[in-house]
């Protein structure tokens, strides 16, 4: 029986097993999955309803509604100051995931290295591998987890044309790490002028604490692609959307694959998020969270110091990156 040797070479995803593992654990708060446990704005679910009670039901367009490249258009402008086009540089996926799956298909090649600072999010390692790529990764653990321009050109220097692609997670999972303006334009220079495309997921980009988010693709516009999505913005990770914007050269070959990936998202969720992306509303839906968010961060990572753990201080997402106590026993899988 003919199997894919690279998708046999792959485990199945530990986040999800460990979920599975714990889900009929009654009585216990479950911190399993990256996602919010607030409820969808009211609004954004009419939209919803609205669309299905239309009858809202034949195909959108593959890269999306225009409704919703609309938005996702407004969205980029009024929070990042960032324009795209809505007909050739925004594609609608499923999620953030396909995003990735998307992304690193159209433009990894076999052998090509994808750089990757760790710790990283877990389900990249795997897509790069699929994608035929083979990850470098660069320890940041001794440089407040961010990538360093010494770093990347240090990477560059050793792997030159074979190094394609970098990959950059900000606000970080797990560590809840972001870059200033100041580190990305660093990481820019050094880029420019070179053929590597940076695909930068920022999925957690409305949740900073300290500063506001600012984006690569400020600093690097040719050669950068975002990945974004309403999963942790407003609550809606079930509703799987998600969205890629960048230089149309780039987003040609993605729009290409994603055509033949998905055909196109859902039409009831993707008039949910062109109102939570599009509207005034939901960009206080988006504001109350972060505020929520920061009240719990505030509390638990003083507490925690307390406990023992070592922290770095959050200063996006909703992740807690905390290195286990000394005294306690040193296994993750067995730890937890």
């Amino acid at each position: 029986m003919g199997v894919n040797k690279r998708v046999a070479a792959i485990e199945p995803n530990a986040i999800r097993a460990f979920d599975d593992q714990t889900s009929g654990v009654t009585d216990i708060l479950k911190l399993t999955l990256g996602e919010p446990d607030f409820s969808v704005p009211q609004h954004v679910k009419q939209a919803a309803i609205d669309s299905i009670n239309s009858d809202d039901s034949h195909y959108a367009p593959s890269k999306g509604s225009v409704a919703l490249r609309k938005a996702i258009r407004h969205f980029m402008i009024d929070r990042y100051d960032l324009s795209y086009d809505a007909e050739s540089e925004i594609i609608v996926t499923l999620g953030a995931t396909e995003g990735i799956y998307d992304t690193l298909t159209a433009f990894v090649n076999d052998g090509d290295k994808v750089l990757l600072p760790a710790p990283n999010f877990s389900m990249y390692d795997p897509t790069i591998a699929l994608a035929g790529g083979e990850v470098v990764y660069v320890d940041t653990s001794k440089s407040d987890f961010l990538l360093t321009p010494a770093q990347l050109q240090a990477a560059i220097d050793e792997y030159g044309d074979k190094l394609t692609t970098v990959l950059l997670n900000y606000p970080s999972n797990p560590t809840g790490i972001t870059y200033t303006a100041e580190q990305l334009a660093a990481l820019a220079e050094i880029l420019q002028g070179t053929d590597i495309t940076v695909i930068a997921d920022e999925i957690y980009a409305e949740l900073t604490y300290d500063a506001p988010h600012y984006s690569i693709a400020k600093f690097l516009p040719s050669q950068t692609v975002i990945l974004n999505g309403v999963s942790k913005s407003h609550a809606m990770t079930g509703y799987r959307i998600g969205f890629i914007v960048g230089p149309k050269e780039l987003l040609a070959p993605v729009a290409t694959l994603h055509q033949f990936t998905v055909t196109s998202a859902s039409n009831p969720a993707m008039a949910a998020a062109a109102e939570a992306l599009g509207s005034a509303q939901g960009k206080l839906d988006s504001k109350g969270m972060r505020e929520a968010y920061r009240e719990r961060r505030d509390y638990l990572v003083p507490a925690l110091r307390q406990l023992g753990f070592e922290i770095p201080q959050p200063t996006g997402a909703f992740y807690v990156f905390a290195k286990l106590p000394a005294n306690v026993n040193q296994d993750d899988y067995e730890f937890g």
